[in-house]
């Protein structure tokens, strides 16, 4: 979830060209729609969404199972990453980052699936 487009569009080109389906979404709206029918093991969301934030988002949507949180945000004091955890998210990047900063976080996602 990422309501910049252009950050989306590479975030997600980034993902595909390492070998993940992704389903995107824009809002928190948007976000709840499609959450529940892609049965997604890994969320990545922005904090800041236009209609929410991520916090909310993790907590209120349905989902058939916890998946592997990661926040994404410009928001990087110590605060944020705190409500980042306790809303359940696993790691908080700050952006910008490098997209290949995910990798290893991917990595420990599908070893804690396996």
């Amino acid at each position: 979830m990422e309501n910049h487009p252009d950050t989306l569009k590479y975030l997600c080109l980034y993902l595909k060209q390492m070998g993940h389906e992704v389903v995107s979404a824009s809002s928190k709206a948007e976000s709840m729609a499609l959450l529940p029918a892609s049965n997604c093991d890994v969320l990545i969301s922005d904090i800041g969404l236009p209609d929410g934030d991520g916090w909310e988002l993790l907590q209120q949507a349905p989902l058939p199972k916890p998946p592997y949180a990661i926040a994404m945000s410009g928001f990087g004091q110590n605060a944020d990453r705190q409500r980042s955890q306790a809303a359940g998210y696993r790691h908080h990047l700050l952006k910008p980052f490098p997209p290949e900063e995910l990798d290893p976080l991917l990595e420990e996602a599908a070893l804690e699936m396996a």
